[in-house]
């Protein structure tokens, strides 16, 4: 593998890792857990890995010989800055256990386990790509592990590979699968292990004792040094106003984030516009009056950061699209079936209640059509691919003209658009990704060691040094509740939202108002991988603000 400079000068970093997990493991028990709701549905349909306890890794001083053993890796999944460090901690954790023990990689995400398209990841192939970003190792994919045919398969090429336990390294829906399969082989008495770790840029896989998932502080400071390039734009050209969309359907942690790095005029967070019950025309109402009360003071520019999933959390917009996913669900589509494209409007809006209908029929041809034509692999509306900020800036600009009109606005507004995603997804992890996901797959290695499954990798008090955070695994099971997913009601990781009572929002609440009406923009720069600690380690600042005292 050819390297840039850059490249050559990551490998060389060695990432840090608790003192818990330095040594000789202590494997301490915690008290016994519960889902964190529908506790009698998912102890019902978890009873061999439902309650498990918290564990927690202590170094000990008693010195262990092990018999080795072989580990399964999945990559399943968008891509997170991070993911190659997860694998080479893990594969370090293992070899540390035992030298003789091995990697298997499969190929292209969860479809690679199923059939059985594998390597085997020697120490040569795992030095390539220490410290780098992306999931190119072994690829990812988006197969979802969910019936009892693909554990089967998936069960006879670990045994045939005398492979102990899978690690599987994803987001909230992959550990759910995680969780699943674990209860499966659990019943079947496979006696193979199954062990979840937390990754997504979206930070919506937390609780707390999953401070933050990995990928999250990569990402959202290659997002927030693309805004703050923009914003130096901005405020030199003076006549743009910048509506950048970052990812982040379910939740608004990018966005927030990136608002507290670099202070934009204006940031919409989709839980407060839901708490508010605000309308669409709320939205852009609030953002037409930034933008004419900056012109009042001669600034006919500005940045707004729009989540992606902002539409879904408008209530009227929930509303239509809960009835959407429902009506064209893989039970229902086929309603629709033989309707042309040019037709397919109208036939949706007849099986709408009249409340969905008067929204759906009120949004641009354009943006209906998205809502019913494309669906993701759970069979939900593909936010992402709705221009929200496109569609904002065209609603604002023609609530300007209403405002001209009415003398209530004399400025000049020009809209430029930026949607960032991939930008963030396969960058080189910071420093403290690094160190958080070599010690996510360490400790993954611990997990297989104390024989247990149903866990997720679990790294703590991470606002810490490396050397003090803590080390363990919780129940994939405690963060479970039910939710409706393709018209079916199923166990899930409960996603975590923004809390508008939580550190990070009430921090941008309380300046945001002088951020909109004066130009206070940040520029954070490109990651920093060398020079101060101060500079180079530091943890976002959500997770900062959250776990401040």
């Amino acid at each position: 593998m050819k390297k840039s400079v850059l490249q050559q000068a990551r490998a060389t970093y060695q990432p840090k890792l608790p003192v818990a997990l330095t040594g000789c493991v202590k494997v301490v028990e915690g008290e016994p857990t519960q889902s964190v709701a529908d506790q009698e549905e998912i102890k019902a349909l978890f009873p061999n890995t439902y309650g498990l306890p918290v564990i927690k890794f202590e170094k000990d001083a008693v010195s262990r010989q092990y018999e080795p053993f072989n580990v399964g890796v999945i990559l399943s999944g968008g891509q997170a800055p991070g993911g190659h460090n997860v694998i080479s901690g893990l594969f370090d954790g293992i070899k540390k256990i035992n030298s003789e023990c091995r990697l298997y990689g499969f190929l292209m995400g969860p479809g690679g386990f199923v059939n059985h398209d594998y390597m085997e990841l020697t120490a040569e192939i795992i030095d390539d790509y220490r410290n780098t970003g992306g999931f190119d190792i072994i690829g990812s994919g988006r197969t979802k592990l969910e019936n009892k045919e693909q554990f089967d398969k998936g069960l006879e090429i670990l045994r045939k590979l005398n492979i102990k336990a899978l690690v599987i390294i994803g987001g909230d829906d992959s550990n759910t699968n995680a969780a699943v399969l674990a209860e499966y082989y659990k019943k079947i008495d496979a006696g193979v292990q199954v062990i979840g770790c937390p990754k997504t840029i979206d930070g919506d896989l937390k609780n707390e004792v999953i401070e933050t998932s990995f990928g999250f502080d990569t990402a959202t400071k290659v997002y927030s040094e693309l805004v703050g390039n923009i914003q130096r734009d901005c405020n030199s050209a003076k006549k743009y106003w910048h509506f950048i969309k970052l990812m982040g359907r379910s939740a608004s942690h990018i966005a927030l984030e990136c608002a507290l790095q670099t202070q934009p005029n204006i940031c919409i967070v989709s839980e407060e516009v839901e708490a508010k019950r605000m309308t669409l025309n709320d939205v852009v109402d609030y953002i037409a009056g930034i933008v004419a009360a900056r012109a009042a003071k001669g600034n006919n520019f500005g940045t707004v950061l729009i989540p992606e999933g902002l539409i879904e959390f408008i209530p009227a917009m929930k509303s239509l699209i809960a009835q959407l996913n429902d009506e064209l669900s893989d039970k229902k589509k086929s309603q629709f079936d033989g309707i042309a494209r040019e037709d397919l409007r109208a036939a949706i809006a007849k099986v709408l209640t009249p409340e969905n209908a008067a929204t759906y029929n009120s949004l641009p041809e354009k943006v209906a059509l998205q809502l019913s034509l494309d669906r993701d692999p759970h069979g939900n509306v593909q936010v992402s691919l709705i221009e929200t900020e496109k569609l904002l800036s065209e609603l604002v600009d023609r609530r300007l003209a209403e405002m001209k009109k009415a003398g209530k606005y004399d400025g000049k507004f020009s809209a430029q658009h930026h949607f960032f995603g991939y930008e963030g997804r396969c960058a080189d992890p910071s420093n403290f990704d690094a160190d958080y996901c070599y010690a996510l797959g360490f400790n993954a290695a611990s997990l297989v060691n104390a024989g247990l499954t149903g866990y997720m990798s679990s790294v703590r008090n991470l606002t810490a040094e490396a050397a003090q955070w803590t080390a363990g695994g919780i129940p994939i099971t405690m963060m479970m509740n039910m939710e409706v997913r393709n018209g079916e009601n199923k166990p899930v990781i409960q996603k975590a939202l923004v809390e508008l009572d939580g550190a990070p929002f009430l921090h941008f609440a309380k300046n945001r108002e002088e951020w909109a009406m004066n130009t206070c923009y940040m520029y954070p720069g490109p990651i920093q991988y060398f020079g101060p600690s101060a500079v180079c380690d530091q943890p976002s600042k959500t997770l900062a603000l959250e776990q401040s005292k």
